[in-house]
């Protein structure tokens, strides 16, 4: 039994001034970096995840054809395109405390860490078997759409999950609010603080 960090796309096209920026992104990427200097032996594992997606291509729907609009619901503007500034972690997040890096979004839209894989290609379902993860904290951005998913995931493979909510940022309130409840009603721990 280990218990695992999973820290979820704290890129800089999430955080102020990027493509999609989240109000409070680039604090909540300080704000994790401050938790691990403290907590960091807390986890077997720290996991960081990163959309990554494939430059010239749809993504499997998840950005619009050419000349139409995205509808923020289904399609997005373009953000974090794998080799550009704004698909690398936030200067904010101390990277070098990350173990194990995850790619995710390439060929489809990848709101959940369980759509990702390493760096060497091992799906992540097969990674937490490997390691024998249990238990897995919830951080990053954004709280209404990836970290949502990610941890709804988390849960449906049998994991125990928290999300850590002061070290989340969300797109807005409602939607922030929705996913929180969704969470708690699918038996995933929500807590302000660790």
């Amino acid at each position: 039994m280990s218990r695992a960090l999973f820290v979820i796309d704290v890129q800089n096209d999430f955080c102020e001034g990027g493509a999609l920026a989240c109000q409070g992104g680039a604090l909540v990427a300080s704000s994790i970096t401050s938790y691990l200097k403290g907590n960091k032996s807390n986890y077997d594992k720290v996991i960081a995840s990163r959309d990554w997606h494939k430059p010239d291509s749809a993504n499997g729907g998840h950005f619009p054809a050419a000349g139409i609009e995205p509808d923020y619901v289904n399609t997005w503007p373009l953000h974090c395109i794998a080799g550009t500034p704004g698909a690398e972690y936030h200067t904010n997040l101390d990277s070098s405390q990350v173990d194990i890096h995850i790619k995710k979004g390439q060929d489809q839209p990848g709101y959940s860490i369980f759509d990702g894989v390493t760096e060497s290609g091992e799906k992540i379902q097969d990674l937490i078997s490997r390691l024998g993860i249990t238990e897995v904290d919830v951080v990053g951005i954004a709280t209404d759409y990836c970290v949502r998913a990610s941890a709804l995931d988390a849960k449906k493979f049998g994991l125990d999950v928290r999300v850590i909510t002061s070290l989340t940022a969300g797109v807005s309130a409602a939607s922030t609010e929705a996913a929180i409840d969704e969470l708690v009603d699918a038996g995933v721990r929500v807590s302000a603080t660790a």
